[in-house]
């Protein structure tokens, strides 16, 4: 269980954070970097949502994903650990079936979506324009994520890394889905994609 009493500590003072097993670590170490961006994230869809409260569906796959990542940071800080968050104090892990479930929401929003024929520029309504920024941030978490694993001493779980793939394809996904379907707010949405056309300006 979380309990926040106090939101500042003096304990990061000197450059270093805890660990979920109680060890400091640098601020700037690959791991905190990892679940910091993880965080970024979360932070990014949280403005996606600002512009998806009225597609009840998009804005509930977006909550649950939300959740998920603090399953995935929860992962992250606490390597190795037969301690953590989770139920009854078990280690708390992203899970095969978090994956399922986000390969599942990809077909169904792929489902009625054109063939693409061209790479998309990031943009058209809000929703999606920010959709590209989350999942570039997601992206980063991958490569952050991809790289610790191949540290000596370190590891992420297979799971995580297959998590955070699958949820940059989400995002991808998404963003044509209310570009196409109308459901992005504002300018932009039932446009359909907002395409590369190589060598336009040349």
């Amino acid at each position: 269980m979380v309990v926040l009493n106090r939101i500042y500590t003096r304990t990061g003072d000197d450059g270093t954070t805890a660990l979920g097993t109680g060890e400091r670590r640098k601020k700037y170490d690959r791991r905190i970097a990892c679940y910091g961006t993880v965080d970024e994230t979360n932070a990014v869809i949280g403005v996606v949502r600002l512009h998806t409260s009225h597609d009840a569906e998009i804005d509930a796959m977006l909550g649950r994903i939300q959740n998920d990542l603090f399953d995935l940071g929860a992962d992250l800080c606490s390597p190795a650990s037969d301690k953590g968050k989770g139920p009854d104090g078990a280690r708390l892990t992203v899970t095969a079936a978090q994956v399922t479930r986000l390969e599942a929401e990809i077909d169904r929003l792929n489902a009625d979506l054109k063939p693409l024929r061209s790479f998309v520029l990031p943009g058209g309504a809000p929703a999606a324009a920010y959709l590209h920024v989350a999942r570039t941030a997601s992206r980063r978490a991958e490569r952050l994520m991809a790289e610790l694993a191949d540290q000596p001493g370190e590891e992420v779980s297979a799971v995580a890394l297959k998590y955070v793939n699958r949820l940059s394809d989400f995002l991808f996904v998404a963003s044509r889905y209310v570009n196409q379907k109308g459901r992005g707010g504002g300018q932009g949405g039932g446009q359909g994609d907002v395409l590369w056309v190589p060598g336009r300006n040349r």
